[in-house]
């Protein structure tokens, strides 16, 4: 039964696992499509707030998880530290920054939730870590990596699904400085673990090092400093804002333009 569970990136139980988030996200959108913009915040806030706790389970499973031990020591990336398994990567920070955006309302956190949240967890469900992929979706690890990942993209979208962030052009310059601003908030957290030797390899967000990912490679070979090392990433930033934005622009038309034909 388990080699039929098998999951890697775009194969079937892959994709199943997909189907499956996309149908709760489109039933929760559908649920609360006219419900008080409060109640959809406050519901948004839990969603994600029992995925944070979810993800400390998963990470407790992980800590003791002899399999995922020998893995990764195989692979020589060292032993589980639980200072290096916080929440704060690009792929998780926003189950954390969810629940503020929505019930805060700061539209900076907003843009950094809906453009960052589907981006960061997008690419960690492409290119998994290793122990994350070929092995049965059953198993906790799994069930907790590609369960939190789904949960962070679909949370942050449903930032704007479900009315509560309408996305606009003019929000690149927030996006960009929210971006920027998380990260040197981070690259400072880094350091501070580094310096306390709490994790000597603290690497939140890439801010020290691109750990074998080509493109941050390239761009640390532009500008070989932790951090700054960052900046280049605008290259990126900038065309997927604008493309992002586009599509939820076409989108609403369309769906403006069926209700008109509907009444």
């Amino acid at each position: 039964m388990y080699e039929k569970l098998i999951c890697a990136p775009f194969n079937a139980v892959y994709f199943a696992v997909f189907a499956l988030f996309l149908a709760l996200f489109l039933i929760g959108v559908f649920v609360l499509r006219k419900k008080p913009e409060r109640t959809r915040a406050v519901v948004l806030s839990v969603a994600m707030l029992i995925t944070l706790v979810g993800f400390f389970v998963y990470k407790l499973f992980l800590s003791r998880d002899a399999d995922f031990s020998r893995i990764t020591a195989e692979a020589g990336t060292g032993e589980f530290n639980w200072w290096g398994e916080l929440p704060l990567q690009l792929c998780n920070i926003n189950m954390i920054l969810i629940p503020i955006a929505a019930l805060s309302g700061k539209r900076i956190l907003q843009c950094f939730c809906f453009f960052m949240g589907p981006l960061g967890a997008g690419l960690a469900l492409a290119l998994p870590g290793i122990g994350f992929e070929h092995y049965s979706i059953l198993l906790p690890r799994m069930i907790g990596y590609y369960g939190t990942h789904w949960m962070v993209v679909f949370g942050s979208l449903a930032l704007g699904a479900l009315g509560l962030y309408k996305p606009k052009y003019k929000d690149y310059l927030l996006t960009l400085a929210s971006a920027f601003g998380i990260s040197f908030l981070i690259f400072l957290v880094n350091s501070l673990l580094r310096v306390t030797k709490l994790n000597l390899y603290a690497n939140y967000f890439f801010t020290h090092e691109p750990e074998g990912n080509p493109i941050l490679e390239l761009f640390y070979s532009w500008l070989p400093f932790p951090f700054l090392c960052l900046i280049p990433c605008a290259l990126i930033l900038t065309p997927y804002v604008f493309l992002v934005v586009s599509i939820v622009r076409v989108a609403t038309r369309g769906a403006k333009e069926a209700e008109e034909k509907a009444d």
